[in-house]
Order: structure tokens, then C-alpha cells, then sequence
């Protein structure tokens, strides 16, 4: 913890310090540009991935990116996105999975979790992401198994989030859109699904020319 509390130190001496203005603005409120979901790994830094400041990002994490779909029973997930896009009409979701992602192997062993109840009910919500993957991938390699289980991952969450009731009226309104990421922790690239190529394609490529940036009728079916 040392290290950790010398940052906080740091932090209030010399971040905050240089940027006192941002930070009492963000006193007064919010507007964040997107909701972002990424998985809990330590890995990952969603603010450090898309260089951006504090508020412009309403980030929620959990191990795989998981977004249940919509019922009637309160969750964390379900209240926040209720909230990011209820409340909040962020313009933007982002769905970001990742490289070499434990929750994902996980999912695909979830046999192997038998002394982790929780963990395996909740990647249960990642299941079809595995069936889909075991038919379309039977002749790769373990490990291009994993990558593209964690692709068809973020497609199904894409879907499973099209069953929340504010996300579904913003985007029939044209007043959100729906992205999906997977980010190489290795290489740092970031691929995002295009529905004109029916594929992931880099960043750069996909938002080129203010490209739409919009998953519709590709993302998967819940």
C-alpha cells in the first residue's frame, strides 16, 4: 500500500495542483462523452487507452465485459447503464474486451470454476459467446479459440445490452450508438467491429473520415 497511498500524496500535490480548473468544473457535474465497459482486470486503464480526462469517461467494470440482459431483478449493471444512459444520455457505449482475458477462459471451462459458484453463474452470460465460437472456430488452436471467444464476447454483450429498456429508446432515436472493442494488451492495438466488413477492423481504419462507428443489425441476438 505504501506505493499506492505515495501516489495519492503525489496526486493532490502535483496532478490536481496543475489542474485545479478540470477538477472543480467536475465538482459541479457530469457530462461524459461515453459509457464505457471493460473487464476489472488490473491490465486494463480505459482512460490511459483512449487518452482521455477524468468525466468524460462513466466506466463500469466487471470480470468480461459481461452485460446481462435486462430483467426485472436489480443489478449493478443494469442500475448503472440505467443511469449512464437514462440520466446521463451519454451519446456512445462502449463495449471493450481484451487479450488473454481470464474471464474468458473461464467461460470456457466453467466446469473448472465449480469452487467459485459466483463467478461461474455470472460467465454463464458469456455462454453463447463460447457455443458460437466452438462452431464457427472447431479447427483453431487453443489459443485462437480464446481470441475469438472474447470477440464474439463483446458482439453478445452488445446484444444483451439492446434488451435494456433507455438503451433501446436512445438508440431507436438515433441518440446513442453502440461500439465494440477488444484492446491487445501486448501490442496495444485496438480493433473495432465494423459492420460494413462484418469484422474487427483497427481503430484508426473504423473511424477514419468520422465513420459511423455504429453496430446495428450485425450485433448477435440474445
Amino acid at each position: 500500500m505504501d506505493k499506492i497511498a505515495a501516489g495519492v500524496v503525489k496526486f493532490q500535490k502535483e496532478a490536481y495542483a496543475e489542474r485545479r480548473d478540470l477538477f472543480e468544473r467536475l465538482a459541479e457535474g457530469q457530462s461524459p462523452e461515453a459509457l464505457f465497459i471493460t473487464c476489472s482486470d488490473s491490465r486494463i486503464d480505459p482512460n490511459l487507452l483512449t487518452q482521455t480526462d477524468p468525466g468524460e469517461l462513466f466506466i463500469c467494470r466487471n470480470a468480461g465485459n459481461i452485460v446481462p440482459p435486462h430483467t426485472n431483478h436489480t443489478g449493478a449493471m443494469t442500475a448503472s447503464i440505467e443511469f449512464a444512459v437514462g440520466a446521463l444520455k451519454v451519446p456512445n457505449i462502449v463495449v471493450c474486451g481484451h487479450s488473454e482475458c481470464g474471464a474468458m477462459k473461464g467461460a470456457m471451462d466453467l466446469d473448472g470454476l465449480r469452487d467459485y459458484p459466483h463467478v461461474r453463474e455470472w460467465l454463464a452470460y458469456a455462454r453463447a459467446a463460447v457455443l458460437i465460437s466452438n462452431r464457427k472456430g472447431a479447427d483453431l488452436d487453443e489459443k485462437e479459440r480464446l481470441n475469438l471467444v472474447i470477440k464474439e464476447n463483446v458482439l453478445l454483450q452488445m446484444a444483451h445490452l439492446k434488451t435494456h429498456p433507455y438503451v433501446a429508446a436512445m438508440l431507436s432515436a438515433g441518440e446513442t450508438k453502440l461500439h465494440a472493442w477488444v484492446y491487445d494488451i501486448k501490442t496495444g492495438e485496438v480493433l473495432a467491429f465494423d459492420e460494413a466488413a462484418n469484422d474487427f477492423i483497427t481503430v484508426a481504419e473504423h473511424y477514419k473520415d468520422g465513420g459511423p462507428g455504429l453496430i446495428s443489425s450485425a450485433i448477435r441476438n440474445a
